[in-house]
C-alpha cells in the first residue's frame, strides 16, 4: 500500500513537470509497464479466443448428438406404430382374448388350453 502513495505522488509531480523533464528512469519504467500490459492483454485475448473455440466445438458436438437422437426417436416412433398395428391385428384373431373361460371367475390356467385351437 505504501507504494501506491509513492506512485500517486510521483505521478502528481510528473504531471506538474514540463514534458522534457521526465527522467530516463521514469521513461524506461513507463515503457516496461506498457510492454507488460501489452503482453498481458495479448494473453487475455488468446485465452478468450481459446475459450470461445472450445465452446464452439462443444456446441457442434451437441448439435450432432441432438440430430442423432432425433433420428433415433423417429425410428423408435415408427417401430412403435408398427408394433401397435401388429398387436391390433393379433387381438382380432387371438383365441385367448375371445375365450369364454376368461370371463368365468375361479377358472384354472389349464382350462384356458380348452380355448386354444387343436
Amino acid at each position: 500500500r505504501r507504494g501506491d502513495t509513492r506512485r500517486k505522488s510521483r505521478l502528481r509531480l510528473e504531471s506538474q513537470l514540463p514534458q522534457g523533464c521526465i527522467s530516463p528512469e521514469d521513461d524506461d519504467r513507463k515503457v516496461r509497464r506498457r510492454e507488460k500490459n501489452r503482453v498481458a492483454a495479448q494473453r487475455s485475448r488468446k485465452k478468450q479466443t481459446q475459450k470461445a473455440d472450445k465452446l464452439h466445438e462443444e456446441y457442434e458436438c451437441l448439435e450432432q448428438e441432438n440430430t442423432s437422437l432425433r433420428r433415433e426417436i423417429g425410428k423408435l416412433t415408427e417401430e412403435l406404430k408398427h408394433l401397435n398395428e401388429m398387436l391390433k391385428d393379433h387381438e382380432k384373431i387371438c383365441p385367448l382374448l375371445h375365450c369364454p373361460m376368461n370371463f368365468v371367475p375361479g377358472t384354472r390356467p389349464d382350462s384356458i388350453t380348452n380355448c386354444l385351437p387343436r
